[in-house]
């Protein structure tokens, strides 16, 4: 791979985490009523939720 691949990667990285974070900014914005609708947040602050939200972010990088 040359350096213009790398960087072009990490564009490509930088996006999808701007895509994310303005995503989460997004349904926080909602009222609750409307996160409850649609599950969020779906952690519910136990083990084998937070080991499947981790896997699941692992997946989307």
């Amino acid at each position: 791979m040359s350096i213009l691949d790398d960087i072009g990667h990490f564009g490509t990285a930088l996006r999808a985490a701007r895509r994310n974070r303005r995503t989460f900014r997004e349904i926080n914005a909602l009222p609750p009523e409307l996160q409850k609708d649609i599950g969020w947040p779906m952690v519910n602050d136990s083990p084998a939720d937070l080991g499947a939200v981790n896997s699941l972010w692992r997946t989307m990088r």
